[in-house]
């Protein structure tokens, strides 16, 4: 099986950027550790504080928050760091020439239960004339990021990753601690019979969405002429990492309960991450409005509206905000 440092040399993936890709896989690799001892180890339960989202924050929100943030600053590729557990930037070298923005433990509620959980990645260019402390110089649409993915820590530690130029899935070899390409170039399928939503906000959705979930909760017997299934991990990668390996549409649509709050999923280091990877495998990703990639963020911590996953599908759903 091919190697990680193979197929980004293969994509083109400069050596700066291999380096960084590297630093912040080791991060996760310790995270991924961390997670298997759970109970063991004592990383489970709350912490007694909330991060900037409002958020509670779990014991390993925090200690993988800390992993990544000390590997990414001391490597000195990276510039500035963004993450959902900081209020603010993180400025790290004044010559790094990167930008990296995370969600350094996607799904934390799920490590009570022993399910999926992961961390979510984008890395961009730093604009060589802005200060480390400058939030600006995250403020990037998506179609600026250089490379995205996630780790995924299940049964197995899997990590999807694209850095433009196809999608990628590896896993993890804990026999010697490197990550293995197992599925290259993956194409999403056009069409899908699967869809995830929290049908717990339905009576918060615009009508678009409620007319679109009615009409694929009618089955067979409602216009779209069959059956569909729903599927709900409750952590981001869990659900995404389903729909890249075999079809499906994920959504976390407009949210009418907070005009602030449009969306739940945050642009930098969720949407725009989980974008860049379904469009690289043929999907397509959206707010309802516009291509996510293309949103111009106007602070790290925005929200946006976000539906992805197979092309056909998505289309059809797109159709009714039309």
């Amino acid at each position: 099986m091919k190697r990680l440092n193979s197929q980004l040399q293969q994509d083109g993936a400069p050596l700066e950027l291999i380096l960084l890709i590297r630093t912040l896989l080791a991060g996760c690799k310790e995270i991924s550790f961390r997670v298997s001892q759970g109970a063991l180890a004592g990383v489970l339960g709350s912490t007694l504080s909330e991060n900037v989202q409002g958020e509670t924050q779990k014991k390993l929100d925090v200690i993988s928050n800390q992993i990544l943030k000390d590997i990414l600053k001391e490597s000195g590729y990276v510039k500035a760091i963004s993450s959902e557990e900081e209020d603010d930037v993180v400025p790290c070298h004044p010559d790094g020439k990167y930008l990296v923005s995370f969600d350094p433990l996607d799904g934390s509620s799920n490590t009570e239960i022993n399910s999926l959980i992961g961390t979510i990645f984008s890395i961009a260019h730093a604009p060589q004339w802005m200060k480390p402390n400058d939030p600006s110089a995250f403020l990037q649409p998506g179609t600026q990021m250089v490379a995205a993915g996630y780790v995924l820590y299940g049964p197995s530690t899997m990590l999807a990753m694209t850095t433009g130029r196809g999608t990628h899935i590896y896993t993890l070899d804990k026999t010697h601690g490197g990550f293995l390409l197992t599925h290259a170039n993956i194409q999403v399928p056009a069409e899908t019979s699967e869809f995830a939503i929290n049908a717990s906000n339905q009576r918060h959705w615009e009508a678009p969405m409620q007319n679109y979930i009615t009409d694929l909760l009618a089955g067979e017997e409602g216009p779209r002429g069959k059956d569909y299934n729903m599927r709900w991990v409750a952590a981001m990668v869990g659900d995404i990492h389903r729909v890249l390996c075999r079809g499906g549409i994920f959504m976390y649509p407009f949210d009418k309960r907070n005009p602030a709050k449009p969306g739940k999923l945050r642009l930098l280091y969720e949407a725009n991450p989980m974008a860049f990877l379904m469009e690289q495998a043929g999907g397509l990703a959206s707010t309802g409005e516009c291509r996510i990639m293309e949103v111009m963020p106007t602070e790290i911590h925005q929200r946006v509206p976000v539906i992805l996953g197979s092309k056909q599908e998505v289309e059809t759903c797109l159709s009714y905000y039309d």
